[in-house]
């Protein structure tokens, strides 16, 4: 599908999905390589810049959001930036490029005055949108974060092991989709810059600062999840040390009262209290002696 939007002379072609007749059509209309039309026909394994002639050509890729409707742990964008245009392609649904789409026509029809270099404003918007998207699931999941703390002191300390570890796996999920952001984004700031100007460098760090921020809220999560998972960690070997003490302390208790039960149970004719109308009132007394003497010595040293 092609979605075009005009804005201040310069020409925004979102390709969502697209065929390879409307991959050759614009690749005609604008004078892209073949090379890259080539690019676009199926995504791309790594991000990357390579500088043309006439424009630019950016892969860049960005974590999966939660409403995403493929099975990938990453989504790609590639950018065509020309001189009077900039083309985007992708092959899954994006919702940062269609609130972009709709803030830009909402400022074409409001902002009547003339923009200065709408092609930046339009590569700086649309990276700005994608890292405000990524803030959001961020957001999302430090809300999530807080839960799992609540949780975790609310002796629900077992079912967290697995939610951690959900939380954990999202988040290196972003960090490898946005490991090589920085690397690509400083790329596109030195070859943008000979080819557009000092302008369009400006607007290549935005996105760096932009960027900035997305991987200091991951690495502050990240190392959050990490303290979460040793905080639920020490709680749940404690709880079973706990459990493992006390199942010791009866195995201790109840050893000597099985010997001196199974002692009583020698039948050798001269019991001293063997065959008495109250020798089984007399063994109950003898093990309940033996069973509190072992608590008290418990109680002493501060076991139980």
């Amino acid at each position: 599908m092609i979605n075009k939007h005009t804005y201040g002379g310069v020409v925004w072609i979102d390709l969502d999905s697209p065929t390879k007749d409307e991959i050759e059509q614009i690749v005609s209309e604008y004078g892209v390589s073949r090379v890259v039309a080539q690019e676009l026909t199926a995504p791309s394994l790594k991000s990357r810049v390579e500088a043309y002639d006439t424009f630019v050509y950016l892969v860049i890729h960005f974590p999966v959001f939660k409403h995403s409707h493929t099975t990938e742990t990453k989504q790609e964008i590639d950018f065509i930036i020309g001189k009077n245009f900039v083309i985007t392609a992708r092959y899954d649904t994006v919702d940062a490029l269609y609130q972009f789409s709709k803030n830009i026509e909402v400022e074409s029809i409001l902002n009547k005055e003339i923009i200065t270099n709408p092609r930046n404003v339009i590569f700086s918007g649309i990276m700005k949108e994608m890292y405000r998207s990524l803030e959001n699931e961020l957001s999302f999941t430090e809300d999530w974060l807080g839960s799992i703390e609540k949780k975790i002191f609310d002796d629900k300390e077992k079912d967290m092991v697995f939610e951690i570890s959900k939380v954990g796996r999202n988040l290196l999920d972003f960090k490898k989709a946005t490991d090589g952001h920085n690397e690509v984004l400083g790329a596109l700031e030195l070859v943008g810059g000979r080819l557009f100007g000092e302008d369009f460098t400006t607007s290549v760090k935005i996105a760096q600062n932009d960027y900035q921020k997305i991987k200091n809220s991951i690495k502050n999560n990240l190392e959050l999840t990490s303290e979460l998972r040793e905080t639920n960690n020490s709680l749940l070997t404690t709880k079973q040390n706990e459990v493992v003490k006390v199942l010791t302390i009866l195995a201790f208790i109840t050893l000597p009262l099985s010997l001196a039960s199974a002692i009583f149970q020698v039948d050798l004719g001269t019991g001293p209290i063997l065959q008495t109308p109250n020798d089984l009132l007399i063994l109950v007394g003898i093990l309940a002696v033996i069973s509190l003497a072992i608590l008290t010595f418990f109680k002493y040293k501060k076991l139980l």
